[in-house]
C-alpha cells in the first residue's frame, strides 16, 4: 500500500521501500519498460519497480539474445524511462561485458548508468564470480540488485533457456550465491526460472527481497516483461507468463481499420481537417 507524500501524491519508491515491503509482507510489483511512453503508463498505474532490462535487445531491437546490447544502448533506454517516471524505482541492467572484465570497469559502467541515464539502481547477473564487483559498486554508493537462476547473458554457456537449479548441486550453489550477494550488499535479488520450492527456500533465508520470474509464488515480488504481459508478443508463451491483455490483436485491428479508411477516402473527414 502506497503512502502519501506532502503533495498528495504517492511517495517515491526507493530501495529501502522495497526492503521494508518484504519486512511487512507486502508483495512487490515489477514490470519492464524501455521508452518514455510505456514508462509513464506503467508508473501512473502504480507499479512499484520498473526494470529497464537488457531484454530490450529482444523486445525493442529484435535480437535473438541479450548479448548484443551495449552500455550506450542501455543508457539511452534508461534515460527515456527515467523521464517518464514520477514514483517507481527505476533499475537498469548492466549489459553483457560491461562489468565482467574488472571491478574498476564495472564501477565505471555503473557510474555512467547513474550519472548519464539517471537510474536509481543497477542489476547484475551472477553469484560468486561477481560478489566482489557488487561490493565495490555498493561501497561507491550505487544500489545493486542481483540476479540468479537463469541468467540470459550466459545463454551461450548454458545453451538453453530451460529451468535452472533442478539438480541438488546447482540448487545448493544458488543458495550459497544468494547469501554471497546479500553479504556483498545487494538490496534485492531476481530469481529467474528456478523451482518454486527452491525460490521459497532462498526467500526465507535472505533478509533482502526476492523478485521472481518463473520462480513460483513464494518470492517477495514478481516481474514480467510488459510487452509479454500485454500480449504484444504472440510468439512467446512460457508457462510462467500470464497475459493480461491482447494488444497484438487490438493493434492489428486498429491498423487494418486505418488502412481501410485511408483507402476508401473516409479518413480524414470534414471534422478532421483545417
Amino acid at each position: 500500500m502506497s503512502t502519501q507524500g506532502k503533495n498528495g501524491r504517492p511517495d517515491k519508491v526507493t530501495t529501502q521501500t522495497v526492503v521494508d515491503m518484504k519486512q511487512r509482507g507486502e508483495k512487490i510489483s515489477m514490470l519492464t519498460a524501455y521508452d518514455f511512453t510505456m514508462a509513464g503508463i506503467v508508473d501512473a498505474a502504480g507499479i512499484d519497480v520498473i526494470l529497464v532490462g537488457d531484454s530490450a535487445s529482444n523486445v525493442m531491437a529484435g535480437f535473438e539474445t541479450t548479448v548484443p546490447m551495449t552500455l550506450d544502448h542501455m543508457i539511452y533506454h534508461t534515460s527515456c524511462v527515467v523521464r517518464g517516471v514520477e514514483r517507481a524505482l527505476v533499475i537498469a541492467d548492466l549489459p553483457f561485458m560491461s562489468y565482467q572484465v574488472t571491478t574498476k570497469e564495472a564501477l565505471i559502467s555503473a557510474g555512467r548508468m547513474m550519472k548519464e541515464a539517471g537510474a536509481h539502481a543497477i542489476k547484475l547477473e551472477g553469484g560468486k564470480t561477481i560478489s566482489s564487483t557488487v561490493r565495490r559498486i555498493v561501497d561507491a554508493g550505487i544500489p545493486v540488485m542481483g540476479h540468479l537462476g537463469l541468467t540470459p547473458q550466459s545463454i551461450y554457456k548454458f545453451g538453453t533457456y530451460k529451468v535452472r537449479a533442478k539438480e541438488e548441486k546447482e540448487a545448493e550453489q544458488l543458495m550459497r550465491d544468494a547469501k554471497r550477494l546479500e553479504e556483498a550488499g545487494v538490496f534485492s535479488i531476481v530469481l529467474e526460472k528456478i523451482p518454486s520450492a527452491l525460490a521459497k527456500q532462498v526467500t526465507e533465508s535472505v533478509s533482502v527481497p526476492t523478485i521472481g520470474i518463473g520462480a513460483g509464488p513464494h518470492c517477495d515480488g514478481q516481474v514480467l516483461v510488459t510487452h509479454d504481459m500485454l500480449g504484444l508478443n504472440k510468439d512467446f508463451s512460457p508457462r510462467f507468463l500470464r497475459r493480461y491483455a491482447d494488444l497484438h490483436s487490438s493493434m492489428s485491428s486498429a491498423v487494418n481499420n486505418y488502412i481501410k479508411d485511408v483507402k476508401s477516402g473516409d479518413f480524414p473527414n470534414e471534422q478532421e481537417q483545417y
